[in-house]
């Protein structure tokens, strides 16, 4: 019975580039994978599959397969028999298992992990800037057997399970046939030696816990939720790997007048109803101290108005936001006989007359200060 055609099986053209195959193959490869399609037929299908990309991506099985057919194939000690080979580094490829992809995990430098910091700020050393000394707890190479794991004076042996290589290979069967898996060494631990006499200090990890102090320098605008990293500052790497990073996390205390938003600085200020009415020249707080600020006659409560550049730094740019202040006109609650009588002759003046409000004061400083 004749086989059927390879190009076919894995839906591409006879001129298809090794990407267009990785990329036919890797897609039919997860549709019909028996563990995902239970359909009855997957499992034929995926060893077709297999079988199709094993030839197609050998260039010289490919040569042969494009001039003579399945049959050519003979002259290289036949068609295999698929349910004996091995596709782990195929699947290593593209699944992230098998020999190839195992042994290359298990060996390779590994960067070290990442560890985080949290430190609390004031309002203005967030908006200013501050340098700042912590205390990072993490490990360091032993300082008393150098890295090794071993007591000074004694030496690590090789590992005679894995023979040095940190990891054992074992051969299962499958419908595919023979798959051979690469898992850890459980002897050693992947590390390739075998420690017989484990320093004292730090028990044979090789690493000690230590904490150092770090001078960090918070750079001005930072806010809430923002991290400030120190490369290289994290845990030590595997296997001669880089050390990770240290993360600072940036937590601001409530300032007692000063809101912020974004780059802006928010404050709400309180104005009597002459200053409202008649306007005056007033001062007004900003973190870098009273600034003047001239309130028109007739000023309504919500009134917003800009302090240009008094607001917070932007965060790797050389300009500034700016400072709204939000009027809120105060009522009197309290009027000496003088007062009450002044306000009673102005409310002569201004008549009964009442008007419905289409937007609420809230409404209106929503809309002002973007929701």
């Amino acid at each position: 019975m004749a086989k059927p055609d390879y190009y076919e099986i894995l839906g591409v053209s006879r001129n298809a580039s090794n990407e267009e195959l990785k990329s036919a193959f890797r897609t039919l490869a997860r549709k019909y994978h028996p563990d995902v399609n239970k359909e009855a037929d997957a499992e034929e299908k995926f060893k077709e599959i297999n079988e199709a990309y094993a030839v197609l991506s050998d260039p010289e099985k490919r040569r042969i397969y494009d001039q003579y057919g399945s049959e050519g194939l003979n002259g290289m000690g036949g068609v295999p028999d698929w349910t004996n080979i091995d596709f782990s580094d195929i699947f290593g490829e593209f699944f992230g298992f098998g020999a190839g992809g195992a042994r290359q995990r298990q060996n390779a430098p590994r960067r070290g992990a990442d560890l985080s910091y949290a430190v609390t700020l004031t309002f203005e050393e967030a908006i200013f800037g501050v340098e700042k000394e912590i205390d990072v707890t993490r490990d360091e190479v032993c300082s008393t057997c150098n890295g090794s794991g071993a007591e000074p004076g004694t030496t690590p042996t090789r590992c005679p399970t894995c023979g040095g290589k940190g990891e054992v290979r074992q051969v299962r069967q499958t419908f595919l046939g023979s798959m051979v898996q690469v898992t850890t060494c459980p002897t050693c631990n992947g590390r390739g030696e075998i420690i017989n006499t484990p320093c004292h200090t730090c028990k044979g990890r090789g690493l000690e816990r230590k904490t150092i102090k770090k001078t960090v320098s918070i750079p001005g605008g930072v806010d809430n939720g923002n991290q400030v990293r120190l490369a290289g500052e994290g845990q030590p790497g595997v296997n001669g790997g880089p050390h990770g990073n240290l993360y600072i996390e940036i937590r601001v205390k409530q300032h007692k007048f000063f809101r912020r938003k974004g780059n802006d600085i928010l404050l709400d200020l309180n104005i009597n109803v002459a200053q409202a009415t008649l306007g005056a020249d007033i001062e007004v707080p900003t973190l870098e101290g009273p600034a003047k600020l001239t309130i028109p006659s007739g000023t309504q409560p919500g009134k917003v108005f800009t302090l240009r550049g008094k607001g917070s730094p932007i965060l790797h740019s050389g300009g500034r936001g700016d400072e709204l202040v939000i009027i809120n006109v105060e009522v009197p609650t309290k009027l000496t006989p003088e007062q009450r009588k002044l306000f009673e002759e102005m409310a002569a003046t201004l008549g009964t007359e009442v008007r419905p409000q289409e937007k609420s004061f809230m409404d209106k400083l929503k809309e002002v200060l973007g929701g």
